[in-house]
């Protein structure tokens, strides 16, 4: 359902919208993924990194949960790795870690340029997550020819936006638009 908007969001950036494969890494697609080290959403991203990139967290919103806004903020953070490192494996291996943790890898290992010259360097979990980032894409990309059929998603039939100005809870909007509460969190899971 959401790797077309992405596709979308990540070429506004002018990045390669094969990036958009870390969401089925970070969250497994998840709208409300909290991880063990608090981060949050589908792109999974922790508070600090969230507010550095303009998410609103507060106790009406997280938009950590948002996908699309949260989509904006990966592409931004990929990015701006993509400038300071100039390799997309290290960019991607940045997301996972942060670019401290790159860049003293990349110290550690004298100076190397790529992500297979500094990974004995990077924490366990980024050594395994650039090959797991290739292996999701390969997945998405190759499918057919592995006889893998994806399940197919059920496309709401027609969503739309309705502007609120006065703090309402989900039993009253769904009250007055006749749409369920479930239906209302699975569609708004920042709120």
């Amino acid at each position: 359902y959401y790797m077309p908007i992405f596709e979308e969001i990540f070429a506004s950036y002018d990045l390669p919208i094969e990036l958009t494969a870390m969401a089925v890494i970070e969250s497994a697609l998840n709208t409300k993924a909290v991880s063990r080290a608090r981060a949050k959403g589908m792109w999974q991203f922790m508070y600090s990194t969230a507010k550095r990139y303009g998410l609103t967290i507060n106790s009406y919103v997280d938009e950590r949960f948002d996908p699309i806004t949260s989509a904006h903020a990966a592409a931004q953070y990929l990015r701006d790795s993509y400038l300071i490192f100039n390799d997309w494996p290290l960019a991607i291996a940045s997301y996972n870690c942060g670019a401290g943790n790159v860049n003293k890898a990349i110290r550690r290992s004298g100076g190397g340029k790529s992500f297979w010259e500094v990974y004995r360097y990077l924490p366990r979990e980024t050594r395994g997550y650039v090959p797991s980032f290739i292996a999701a894409l390969y997945s998405m990309r190759y499918y057919k020819e592995h006889n893998l059929t994806p399940t197919p998603v059920v496309m709401p039939p027609h969503l739309d936006t309705i502007a609120v100005n006065k703090m309402l809870h989900f039993e009253q909007i769904a009250h007055y638009t006749g749409i369920s509460v479930e239906e209302l969190r699975t569609h708004n899971p920042q709120y």
